[in-house]
């Protein structure tokens, strides 16, 4: 079993910034993707930021030029680091990876709790 445990919400003027943080542990042999979403009431989840194991990353266009997504692979952590946030990022955030507990290589998906962002005006 894999557990994805995120911190790091919470509540900011416009303008202001967060850091998120999300870290995997349990039956971990390796991570592909680590990812975060976003989602509010009534809305699908929506992609915001990816990165591969080997850095390479993507952003939303919402969020370019605001967000920095990272990861730590020795820590299987995955970090959002949230600038410039604007009251329409108020949503819940949450962590996602894809997750292989064996050599055999299949990956699974695995989901955090969520955490949420408000940003006031």
């Amino acid at each position: 079993q894999v557990q994805l445990v995120e911190s790091g919400g919470g509540m900011v003027q416009a303008g202001g910034s967060l850091r998120l943080s999300c870290a995997a542990s349990g039956r971990i042999f390796s991570i592909n993707v680590m990812d975060w979403y976003r989602q509010a009431p009534g809305k699908e989840r929506e992609l915001v930021a990816a990165i591969d194991r080997r850095g390479t990353a993507n952003y939303a266009d919402s969020v370019k030029g605001r967000f920095t997504i990272s990861r730590d692979n020795s820590k299987n952590t995955v970090y959002l680091q949230m600038n410039n946030l604007k009251p329409e990022d108020t949503v819940v955030y949450y962590c996602h990876a894809q997750v292989s507990n064996s050599a055999l290589g299949r990956f699974y998906d695995y989901w955090g709790q969520g955490t949420q962002v408000t940003v006031s005006s």
